[in-house]
């Protein structure tokens, strides 16, 4: 049984600060947002659909609680709407989306809506705790490090520079405003406004059109004291002895900016789309994820990839279009070299450098940039992927219809 995309949706992203246009907005409201675009747009009969998958990585206060299940009740779907909330860290939005993908082609589930939503202006990231990185019996046989010098180890084995970097960011910025400016988001990308229809924001927000590598290059390195004064130096050498040394070139301007956003895809089964009187946009053809060392942890996409691509019978050559999420500017310049995949494929509308990676929702919304691109482009084959905190990959294959 096939397992159908009828429509992708995210908010605009909010700077994910005190000073950001979603501070105001809470977590629940982003969802239901979106939940209301997709009942308009379609004319959604609602008691058909089952359940609600949502990622979210920081699970406490606002977004404390079963989320999925409180933008359910919020949502007016009616009582029958479950809700479930997940989390597979940076990858959540896009696990939300390949569970529900799951149920349906399993049979046990003909129509759900699955995505993710993260508000870090609102919940910090961390304020949940967690063994992995605060448990000195957990993290320190784990050789833990946090993500940002994950980021430098893998620059430093690889041969990766800071000029590498921030020309990567760049490009990153350019082609985001670009796309902005041509509406390339417009058709799944949905305005916020407040309880009493005022809009808040209509755009994304993050995008700094002006950004050039020479500007780039005057940022000082994020993680060079941390990792000194931490001794996180010590143990990514310590697990890699052949790095003699880690070459700090990551920095707020070549690594994914914190944002607030939500996403949702429809998803189901070619019964339900008959119900509801809609065609389907894409089909799911295969999904994986692929663990890896937790030290260096960020190099997951490529095997994830790899996995996905063999399940689907397929190689990297025969995809048109991919969404590599730029957690850090080196996770997709190590992609692209793993795979042997060229620029002009990966990100083309930007990433998560300049449009910002709100963590449970990020999956979801690269799959729906990658569905209108398809389309825009008049393309059939794309790829989501996503490194994931802690060592793991996850990517997902679609196909246009």
């Amino acid at each position: 049984m096939e397992a159908y995309i009828f429509d992708a949706l995210r908010t605009v992203r909010g700077r994910g600060n005190n000073k950001g246009a979603l501070l105001g907005i809470t977590p629940t409201h982003l969802t239901v947002t979106l939940l209301d675009e997709l009942r308009q747009r379609h004319q959604l009969k609602t008691e058909l659909v089952e359940d609600l998958i949502l990622g979210c990585v920081t699970q406490v206060m606002d977004q404390g609680a079963n989320i999925a299940k409180t933008a359910a009740q919020q949502s007016g779907y009616g009582d029958q709407l479950c809700g479930v909330t997940l989390n597979r860290f940076c990858g959540s939005g896009l696990e939300a989306v390949n569970q529900a993908a799951a149920y349906v082609k399993s049979g046990f589930k003909d129509l759900l809506i699955a995505g993710g939503v993260e508000s870090m202006s609102r919940v910090k990231m961390g304020s949940d705790g967690g063994a992995m990185a605060m448990d000195p019996a957990v993290a320190l046989p784990g050789l833990f490090v946090p993500q940002g010098i994950s980021a430098d180890l893998i620059a430093s084995k690889y041969g990766y520079s800071r000029p590498d970097a921030d020309a990567f960011a760049a490009i990153s910025q350019q082609r985001a405003a670009v796309a902005q400016s041509e509406g390339r988001f417009n058709r799944s990308r949905v305005t916020v406004k407040d309880i009493n229809g005022f809009t808040v924001l209509d755009n994304d927000e993050n995008i700094r059109p002006e950004t050039t590598a020479e500007a780039l290059a005057k940022l000082d390195p994020a993680f060079a004291m941390i990792g000194e004064m931490g001794g996180f130096n010590a143990v990514a050498i310590d697990r890699y002895p052949e790095v003699d040394h880690i070459n700090h070139i990551h920095h707020a301007g070549n690594s994914s900016a914190i944002v607030d956003g939500a996403a949702i895809a429809l998803i189901g089964n070619e019964t339900a789309g008959e119900k509801l009187g809609l065609k389907p946009r894409a089909r799911i053809r295969s999904m994986a994820v692929y663990g890896t060392d937790p030290t260096m942890m960020l190099v997951g996409p490529a095997p994830a990839s790899r996995l996905a691509l063999q399940k689907a019978g397929m190689q990297a050559s025969d995809i048109d279009l991919y969404e590599v999420n730029e957690a850090f500017a080196v996770v997709p310049l190590r992609f692209m070299d793993d795979l042997g995949v060229p620029h002009d494929k990966v990100n083309v509308n930007g990433g998560a450098i300049s449009l910002g990676h709100p963590l449970g929702a990020t999956g979801c919304m690269l799959l729906s940039t990658l569905i209108d691109e398809l389309e825009r482009q008049n393309k059939t084959t794309g790829l989501v992927t996503l490194c994931i905190g802690g060592g793991m990959g996850i990517a997902t294959i679609i196909e246009r219809i």
